[in-house]
């Protein structure tokens, strides 16, 4: 409640927090938008491959010349992570190998991580967390991003004493978009390619959002930062508006479609005949509150929530995110107050490589959002075999692979892999 005042008051003492940027896509020009804004808030430097490119989105999200002049632009975001004008470091390149290295590298420097890339944190995010505890930094989450509003939104409900019987977010799908590739994908937007390509839009990066992968990422990040399981045969993606979330996300033995309390679970804005869902949560997050006694169940009543057929369950939501345009929420928590905005404890799920076409030995997979595969969250206790789609991008394949079947470890050749030793390493934390 207190961030602008504290930042405020940094700024008045001559030490404002100073942000380093690492990937200037969309969601990194989101954050800078705000930055002119934000009293006590500054970005000293931003790391890009293209550093021309990065001042080119400065000026576009309305910089002006001073502040492009006084920034610092690199390629190497590990030379930013140790920059002394630089206290808390935003990793944003969407790349799981990159975000791994410059968050450690940042750690070591003493710095504050706020890690955009849920594709590394998914991966290492348990041992990254507990690297930055040893050297007395934080490492978080970014808020605006699906798994920092939600796991807020866990939090308080425990923190107010409820059981928390599902959480998560709103997306458009269909069960063939697991087998969309960037050639067709535009399609599924309402938009031409050249269309796309004006926006700047990335079909890969679409991609992975429309075929589940970005969906089972984000979920396994919830279930690991909130203690949270994940579904046994990966996620339903029930059709749901927000008037029956406490209907559908309720568990089987009393109605509902869940295995069990306590899960994430992503629903659909379309019903399977692709009819639109009335009142969607295609953009927004939500958690599913059950009463610890008759006492609240009896005053969810008196108070007008909306609630389930039993009185016990009920909903609350969020019918947005703003991504990028909420980020310095992070940074100024970790900076002014050593508190994460979310943070991975434990390793409750992994998001596994799914065939998404019969593969041959010696192709090489193309990662999240590509040709080759798919991502589908799994609990980590049924799927440590499996390959996690954050390895699975740019190595060969040493036998074939029929089309809807996990990769495993063994089918790739990633011997000697770093990113796959520190995922070893973060599968100790499985609980």
């Amino acid at each position: 409640m207190n961030l602008a005042r504290l930042a405020a008051e940094a700024a008045e003492r001559g030490s404002p927090v100073r942000a380093g940027l690492i990937g200037a896509g969309k969601f990194g020009s989101m954050f800078l938008s705000q930055v002119p804004s934000i009293t006590g808030l500054e970005v000293t430097a931003i790391a890009d491959l293209d550093p021309e490119h990065a001042q080119i989105a400065c000026r576009a999200v309305g910089w002006d010349d001073a502040r492009i002049a006084a920034t610092a632009y690199l390629e190497d975001g590990g030379a930013l992570a140790v920059r002394d004008d630089v206290d808390v470091v935003i990793e944003a390149t969407g790349s799981p190998r990159a975000g791994i290295h410059h968050a450690q590298a940042t750690i070591m420097a003493g710095k504050h991580v706020v890690m955009v890339n849920v594709e590394a944190d998914v991966l290492a995010g348990p041992v990254l967390a507990a690297q930055a505890r040893a050297a007395g930094v934080v490492y978080s989450m970014a808020y605006g991003d699906q798994p920092a509003l939600v796991s807020e939104m866990v939090d308080w409900a425990r923190a107010a004493g409820f059981h928390v019987t599902a959480a998560g977010k709103g997306t458009k799908y269909l069960p063939a978009y697991h087998a969309v590739t960037p050639d067709d994908v535009w399609s599924y937007y309402g938009l031409s390619p050249e269309e796309a390509q004006a926006a700047g839009m990335n079909s890969q990066m679409f991609n992975s959002f429309l075929d589940g992968t970005k969906s089972a990422i984000e979920m396994v990040a919830i279930a690991n930062a909130c203690g949270m399981d994940v579904p046994t045969d990966g996620l339903g993606f029930p059709a749901c508006g927000v008037d029956d979330l406490a209907h559908v996300l309720r568990p089987r033995d009393v109605g509902g479609q869940l295995e069990g309390r306590g899960m994430v679970e992503t629903i659909s804005s379309l019903e399977r005949d692709g009819r639109p869902v009335f009142r969607d949560l295609r953009w927004g997050v939500y958690v599913v509150l059950e009463a610890p006694n008759d006492y609240a169940a009896a005053c969810f009543r008196q108070y007008g929530l909306p609630t389930d057929d039993t009185g016990r369950f009920a909903a609350m939501y969020k019918p947005f995110h703003l991504i990028g345009l909420e980020l310095s929420i992070s940074v100024l928590s970790a900076a002014l107050r050593s508190e994460p905005t979310g943070q991975a404890r434990e390793m409750r799920g992994t998001v596994a490589a799914v065939a998404k076409r019969a593969l041959q030995a010696g192709e090489r997979l193309d990662g999240e959002g590509g040709y080759t595969v798919w991502g589908k969250a799994r609990p980590t206790s049924k799927a440590a075999d499996l390959l996690p789609i954050g390895l699975a991008d740019q190595v060969a394949l040493v036998r074939d692979v029929p089309a809807d079947v996990s990769l495993t470890l063994e089918d790739v050749a990633l011997k000697d892999d770093a990113a796959l030793a520190i995922y070893r390493k973060a599968l100790a934390f499985t609980k």
